[in-house]
């Protein structure tokens, strides 16, 4: 079992307070999704929650023992972490790129081990990349690179999985087959959590969403808990209408509404 929490974690960055006070439990087979409004504070959440960000107040831990006295091996072998808007700066093949997904098993692209090599394989069918094994990744569409770098990420078989916006630059399908694998990952085990904005596909894929605001847990809980229409009107400043269909819930935004739900850009007095 492998628990990631936050307790009363608190991030400075400069002289603003980006993260005050965070509460929260990441559970094995369950997929969170982190939402909020820009500005709220997801993706330092996300960065402390991995152990790259050093906390100003409280802590992580993963499974009772604190992230930041981790060893950095160790943490890259328990935590694997896809950063928002990541690159492939070199022409290496797919392949390679995704097998630096084994460096924190001290095993290199050229001389991977066999449970390396099905590691890596597994990656690149989890992501519908077979076939792009020997093309160069910077040849790759945005939305490919997206996906060579998030079967890195799973590369490693870390227990935990945590993902900034891993679907924003895909096409509708390849939204679907990266949340599909994501739910897949939580559904075999591991403690993974992802960021996003689209909420219709966050209320159909979440078991738990977590709305941050203005660096705090503003709610948490199922997405019919969370995903209310006032709830919206306050967090996000949108009038919107939240539906079933299906069997699915629906979020459509209809207007904004003026001076609500934005997060305040000002630093906060510590």
């Amino acid at each position: 079992m492998t628990e990631l929490q936050a307790r009363s974690l608190s991030v400075d960055l400069g002289r603003r307070r980006a993260l005050s006070g965070v509460d929260l439990t990441l559970r094995p087979g369950r997929l969170t999704v982190i939402v909020g409004p820009n500005g709220a504070g997801k993706t330092t959440l996300m960065r402390a929650l991995a152990g790259l960000l050093e906390p100003s107040g409280g802590q992580v831990t993963l499974d009772g023992r604190p992230v930041a006295r981790m060893k950095a091996g160790e943490r890259a072998r328990s935590i694997a972490y896809l950063p928002q808007g990541g690159s492939v700066a070199w022409p290496l093949p797919v392949a390679e790129v995704v097998a630096l997904g084994r460096l924190p098993h001290g095993e290199r692209p050229g001389s991977l081990s066999a449970p390396g090599r099905a590691a890596v394989a597994d990656a690149l069918h989890a992501v519908d990349l077979e076939g792009f094994e020997d093309r160069a990744a910077t040849e790759l569409s945005g939305g490919e690179r997206a996906r060579v770098l998030l079967a890195r990420a799973l590369a490693t078989q870390a227990p935990v999985l945590l993902a900034d916006e891993p679907v924003a630059a895909l096409d509708p399908r390849h939204q679907l087959v990266v949340l599909d694998v994501l739910k897949g990952q939580a559904r075999a085990g591991r403690t993974a959590a992802v960021i996003m904005h689209d909420l219709t596909l966050a209320a159909r894929f979440a078991d738990e969403i977590i709305l941050l605001n203005r660096g705090k847990v503003a709610a948490s809980g199922r997405p019919e808990e969370v995903l209310t229409e006032e709830g919206l009107a306050a967090h996000f400043g949108i009038q919107a209408h939240v539906s079933h269909d299906g069997g699915h819930l629906i979020v459509v935004a209809d207007r904004p509404l003026p001076g609500t739900g934005q997060a305040d850009p000002r630093p906060e007095k510590t």
